[in-house]
């Protein structure tokens, strides 16, 4: 009578490791111990080139085939996803400085891009012209320089922007995911998507370049 053995695993995952098994990319359960420790430790792929980053698609259906070939009379039942994306990042010294000169390269050029679209939409909504207008009808005489309504238009603008992002420095307003996370997933799952889907073209012999 063979052992049933539970798999879930993962869309994506990040290895650093150049050997990837089964243990790496996927949870594993069987009441057989022996047999789940034998199975967390088939070898899913190798990246041949250690200190380049690469990535493997590969299928529920390739585990099982190496599962039969070492001889374990087992059953596979997949919870987890049929496909698989493993992306493989070497391991190093990573410069402290270098980390800290991209953060704020790319702070500086989203603060500085989203300030030159809020000037631009002020100017083609003629903002300065509508709060004079404004300041005129409700205190009977025209504006001179800065007044309330400038200000509290600042203020009412920075804190929408944190209210709407759900996030400043690692404080959160709410629990929810912010929108920036739930595009980084959306982009993370078109990515997978298309790896797998490439990949099964390139095994069909069709040109996907």
């Amino acid at each position: 009578m063979s052992d049933t053995v539970y798999l879930k695993i993962s869309q994506i995952t990040e290895v650093y490791e150049p050997n990837v098994h089964v243990k790496d990319i996927a949870e594993v359960h069987c009441k057989n111990k022996a047999v789940e420790a034998k199975v967390k430790a088939i070898r899913v792929t190798s990246f041949l080139e250690p200190q380049k980053q690469g990535s493997f698609v590969g299928s529920v259906v390739e585990l099982m085939g190496k599962l039969e070939e070492t001889g374990t009379s087992v059953q596979i039942d997949n919870i987890g996803e049929t496909d698989f994306v493993v992306m493989y990042k070497p391991q190093g010294a990573k410069s402290l400085l270098f980390q800290w000169a991209k953060t704020a390269f790319v702070s500086a050029v989203a603060f500085c891009g989203a300030a030159f679209a809020i000037m631009t939409f002020n100017n083609d909504a003629n903002v300065t012209d509508v709060f004079a207008n404004l300041y005129t009808l409700i205190m009977g005489v025209a504006p001179e320089g800065t007044t309330a309504l400038e200000a509290s238009y600042s203020v009412g603008l920075s804190l929408g922007i944190l209210i709407f992002f759900n996030h400043f420095a690692s404080w959160k307003i709410t629990v929810d995911p912010t929108p920036i996370e739930v595009e980084m997933r959306l982009y993370e799952d078109n990515l997978n998507k298309t790896l797998i889907q490439n990949h099964g073209r390139k095994e069909s012999g069709i040109d996907v370049s």
